[in-house]
């Protein structure tokens, strides 16, 4: 288990995107590719429009789906992290949230974001997603839960 639980921290850690899955109230699905920072493997924080399709869905219904994976790699040898999360944009802690978003950033040598950024009447909000729980695929290729890391 520790070693599947390093590999979920390493795909998590290595890459900069994440495909977020969601569905609107109808259960209509939809997947968008957001940038996101993570400090902890287990809440993910990226930056939309809250007009998005993905933002409105996640207003509607907040269980989403996330999928982590390097899209470089050769066919058969990625390695992927799935993950079911709770999602939502975030109103009251949104100083904390800023904090890890821009350490991430500012790390790629991305700008800085502040409060101003991320309310109104500016086009962003920050959001968040806490993982419930986190798989990745064994050498069989079957998905073994690692938890929540």
């Amino acid at each position: 288990m520790a070693d599947l639980e390093a590999t979920a921290r390493a795909v998590i850690e290595s890459n900069r995107y994440l495909t977020l899955g969601t569905a609107d109230a109808d259960g209509l699905p939809w997947v968008s590719p957001v940038w996101y920072a993570t400090e902890d493997c287990r809440h993910f924080y990226w930056v939309s429009s809250p007009d998005a399709r993905h933002s409105r869905n996640i207003a509607a219904r907040p269980d989403v789906s996330i999928v982590i994976f390097d899209s470089q790699v050769l066919p058969g040898s990625a390695e992927a992290v799935y993950i079911s999360a709770v999602a939502e944009r975030i109103v009251d802690d949104l100083d904390a949230g800023l904090a890890i978003f821009n350490a991430r950033g500012e790390a790629q040598g991305l700008r800085r974001w502040t409060r101003a950024d991320v309310q109104p009447p500016a086009k962003h909000r920050l959001y968040r997603a806490v993982a419930r729980e986190q798989f990745v695929l064994d050498s069989h290729d079957e998905r073994v839960p690692v938890g929540t890391l």
